[in-house]
């Protein structure tokens, strides 16, 4: 791993993240990815031993690999005095502060951003909630909640079959907002002096999805049929089950598309035929003309669909499962993927954020930390002897 830190954009900036699962951690991770110094403070004593999610099974069992990589891990316990003290002295060093508790949790810790402005007048708070203030403000809410009240659970889903989104899509993109509103802020701060509150949430994020089918209904007034019963405005722009069971993701949006794929597959009649002359005309013949390819297109296999489609520059895509795409070999041969260390010693691989920076992804120079793995470093910089960082990370008096 390299440690290229200094030429990266967010060199200098330090963040101190009181996060868990996945909004905050989101945030955290992709200014840590830019080259901030993010400190994970994370709860001992009273019970408890890290940040839980380190121990989620199941579906959360990538969560804490996934989006705590370049991080320093600090351990308190911020319902000491002493532990609350050396929060603070951590805090003095900011200049933004992340969290993504419940409401009044921060409050009562006397670490919310009132509590910390008149203080620290620098300071950058990002706050990440379910809702944003409002008559919903004191709800305790969930991806999976918004969805349902968002939209999103009724448009994915078959008609009175809501289904929630295949992954974390408010809490990552929450957290991407929470970190573009934090660099928005820290942009603000070099013209004001001043740093600022910044709130994002769930479902302002997950309304933000969704405008699209509000705004189709502002605007035809019809409202929006969930994806799988949508009326396409592509003729083809389906999945197609082939030979030995296989299926492929294909679409034809455009006339020239049509005539390149009529040809590319003999076709002729097909291409000639008056009827199908525009892509409105095809979308109009749904109803004879998907039966008729379905069974063409099932004497094929689906890599030779593939390759055909490839050579003529049209859109089309397996059906990967998210462990296939470890070995997808555009992944690893771009580099969009990286080597890590989890905390029990195993290697594998993560995956980088998409996008590149003069060319390069953003590397990997921490891999996710193990519990404490910081706290002397951090501790005994805040001018604490190593003894009393000891016992503060244990949760014990200094």
């Amino acid at each position: 791993m390299n440690d290229t830190t200094h030429n990266l954009p967010y060199s200098g900036v330090r963040v101190i993240e009181f996060v868990h699962m996945v909004m905050g951690p989101s945030c955290g991770l992709m200014l840590a990815d830019l080259g901030a110094e993010v400190i994970k403070v994370e709860p001992v004593g009273h019970g408890r031993n890290g940040d839980a999610t380190r121990n989620l099974l199941g579906s959360g069992s990538g969560f804490f690999p996934m989006f705590n990589r370049n991080k320093k891990s600090v351990t308190l316990d911020l319902q000491s005095p002493e532990g609350k003290e050396a929060a603070l002295k951590l805090i003095a060093t900011a200049d933004v502060v992340c969290e993504n508790f419940k409401p009044g949790t921060m409050r009562k810790l006397g670490l919310d951003y009132e509590s910390l402005k008149d203080q620290f007048p620098r300071l950058i708070y990002v706050s990440h909630k379910g809702f944003l203030p409002g008559p919903y403000e004191h709800r305790t809410a969930l991806d999976e909640v918004v969805q349902m009240m968002g939209g999103l659970a009724y448009m994915t889903g078959r008609p009175g079959d809501p289904l929630r989104a295949g992954t974390s899509v408010n809490d990552i993109m929450g957290g991407m907002f929470g970190a573009m509103g934090a660099m928005a802020a820290l942009a603000q701060r070099e013209k004001t002096g001043k740093g600022q509150e910044v709130q994002s949430a769930l479902f302002e994020n997950n309304v933000f999805l969704i405008a699209q089918h509000m705004m189709q209904y502002a605007v035809t007034g019809k409202p929006a049929a969930p994806m799988p019963a949508r009326i396409s405005a592509w003729a083809i722009y389906d999945v197609f089950e082939v030979q030995n069971g296989e299926q492929i993701f294909l679409a034809v949006v455009s006339d020239s598309a049509w005539r390149v794929f009529c040809d590319a597959f003999q076709l002729t009649e097909l291409r000639d035929d008056p009827r199908l002359g525009s892509n409105n005309d095809r979308v109009r013949a749904r109803d004879w003309l998907m039966p008729l390819l379905r069974d063409k297109l099932a004497a094929y296999d689906a890599a030779y669909i593939a390759q055909v489609f490839e050579s003529n520059g049209l859109p089309f895509a397996p059906i990967a499962t998210p462990h296939e795409l470890l070995d997808d070999k555009h992944l690893n041969e771009s580099g969009a993927l990286a080597e890590i260390e989890l905390p029990d010693g195993r290697k594998t691989k993560t995956v980088l954020l998409p996008l590149t920076l003069d060319g390069k992804h953003l590397e990997v120079r921490l891999s996710p930390p193990k519990l404490g793995e910081h706290s002397l470093e951090i501790l005994t910089q805040l001018g604490y002897s190593a003894d009393e960082a000891t016992a503060l990370a244990r949760g014990q008096a200094a």
